[in-house]
C-alpha cells in the first residue's frame, strides 16, 4: 500500500493521472473507495467494480454482460459501456472452431484473457475456468483461479456449478480472496451428462434444482449467478429468491441482467457450422459476418483485376535522382531484367498519377 501511495504522489506531482489509471487497471479488484483517498462517488469513466454492480442490483438497473476473446472485441465492449466482459470458454467454439467448450485449455484461456485485459479498461473482467481445471480438488480450483487473475489480468472468475464438489470449489475460491460468478441451468461443460445442449428446469424436479443450486452458489459466496437456458418462470423464481444478481442467457426477461456471446449477437459468422451452434434465444443485433464477406470479396476482385493497389495506395516514393542511380546500379550488377521492371514500374506509376490528378480536376 505504501508503494501505491508513492505512485499516487509521484504521478499527481507530475500531472500524469493516466499512468495511475493504467497501473490500477492491472490490479485485481482495486477498491473503489481506497482507504487513503477517502470515500468518493462512483465515476462513470472508471471501471466497473463489484460495488457498482451491487448498486445497480439494489436499484433494479439491468446489468449488461457480453463475451470477448481478443483485443478488438474488448475495445468494442469498452466503448459500448458494457458492465461485465466475460472471457468465456465459448471461445472453444466461436474462436477455435470446436463443437463444444470442452477442448479449450487453461493456457489457451489465459492468452484470451491477457488480450482482453489490454483492450477493456472499464468493464469488470471475468474469466471462465475451463473444463478440467477445478473438478479434482479445491486446491486445483484455487490454483486455476489464481492464474486467471495473476496471469490473465482478470478481476473475477466464473465456474459452472451444479454438483456439490463444484459448490465446494466455488467456496474455496471465494475464501482465497477471488470473486466468483456461478453458473446453473444448462452448463455446457456437463453436456456428456446432460445429453447435449439441452434446456434445464422444464419439470418440477429440474426447476427446483436450478433454484436450489443457485442458492447454494450464493451461500458459497458468489457475487452473481448465470442462469442459462431455463424457462422464464424458473429464472424469475431464482432471481426473487437470491440476494445477488442473476445474469440470464436464454432465461427470459426476469433476471437482473443479460449476457450474450459476442459473435452470436453481432452475427459475426455466416456458415453452416455456426448456424448449427447458434442458440435459438440469441437476437442478432447486426450481421457483421455479411459485411466482412462482402469486403473480402471486393478485395479479392480488386487484386484479381489489378485495381488494387493503385497509385493512391502506393504512398512510398523514391526521388527521380535516386531512381536513376538505382537503375544504373542494377545494370552494373548485371540485373538488366530487374532494371527494366523498375523502369517500367516508374512509367506506370507516373501515368496512373497523371490520370488520377486529371480525374480530380473534373
Amino acid at each position: 500500500m505504501a508503494c501505491l501511495r508513492s505512485l499516487f504522489r509521484a504521478t499527481t506531482n507530475h500531472g500524469n493521472s493516466s499512468l495511475v489509471r493504467r497501473h490500477i487497471r492491472c490490479m485485481s479488484n482495486f477498491p473503489e473507495n481506497a482507504v487513503y483517498s477517502g470515500p468518493t462517488s462512483q465515476n462513470p469513466n472508471q471501471r466497473v467494480t463489484l460495488n457498482h454492480l451491487r448498486q445497480k442490483h439494489r436499484k433494479s438497473q439491468p446489468i449488461t454482460m457480453v463475451t470477448a476473446y481478443d483485443y478488438p472485441s474488448a475495445v468494442h465492449l469498452d466503448m459500448a459501456g458494457i458492465d461485465i466482459c466475460l472471457v468465456g470458454d465459448s471461445a472453444s467454439m466461436v474462436v477455435h472452431g470446436h463443437d463444444t467448450t470442452l477442448p479449450i485449455t487453461l493456457d489457451e484461456m489465459l492468452v484470451h484473457c491477457r488480450a482482453v485485459a489490454r483492450g477493456a479498461k472499464t468493464p469488470l473482467l471475468v474469466g471462465d475456468l475451463p473444463f478440467g481445471t477445478y473438478e479434482c480438488s479445491s486446491n486445483q480450483a484455487v490454483d486455476a483461479a489464481v492464474r486467471i487473475l495473476k496471469e490473465g489480468g482478470m478481476d473475477a472468475i466464473k465456474l459452472e456449478g451444479g454438483s456439490p464438489s463444484r459448490i465446494v470449489a466455488a467456496k474455496a475460491i471465494v475464501e482465497a480472496g477471488i470473486a466468483v460468478i456461478g453458473h446453473v441451468g444448462l452448463t455446457p461443460q456437463a453436456i456428456s451428462v446432460l445429453g447435449g445442449f439441452r434446456p434445464q428446469g422444464r419439470n418440477v424436479a429440474s426447476a427446483v434444482k436450478v433454484v436450489e443450486t443457485a442458492l447454494a452458489l450464493q451461500e458459497a459466496g458468489c457475487f452473481a449467478v448465470v442462469l442459462e437456458c431455463v424457462p422464464a418462470p424458473v429464472a424469475a423464481a431464482a432471481t426473487a429468491t437470491l440476494q445477488i444478481p442473476t445474469i440470464g442467457i436464454g432465461a427470459g426477461p426476469f433476471c437482473s441482467g443479460q449476457v450474450l456471446v459476442y459473435h452470436d449477437l453481432l452475427g459475426m459468422l455466416q456458415h453452416p457450422h455456426h448456424a448449427k451452434v447458434t442458440p435459438k434465444f440469441c437476437k442478432q443485433y447486426a450481421r457483421v459476418g455479411d459485411v466482412i464477406n462482402k469486403g473480402l470479396l471486393a478485395y479479392k476482385e480488386d487484386v484479381t483485376n489489378g485495381s488494387f493497389p493503385d497509385a493512391h495506395h502506393s504512398p512510398y516514393k523514391i526521388s527521380e535522382t535516386d531512381t536513376d542511380g538505382f537503375l544504373d546500379e542494377l545494370q552494373r550488377l548485371g540485373l538488366d531484367k530487374a532494371a527494366s521492371a523498375a523502369s517500367e514500374a516508374v512509367q506506370k506509376m507516373d501515368t496512373a498519377k497523371s490520370i488520377g490528378e486529371g480525374n480530380s480536376t473534373k
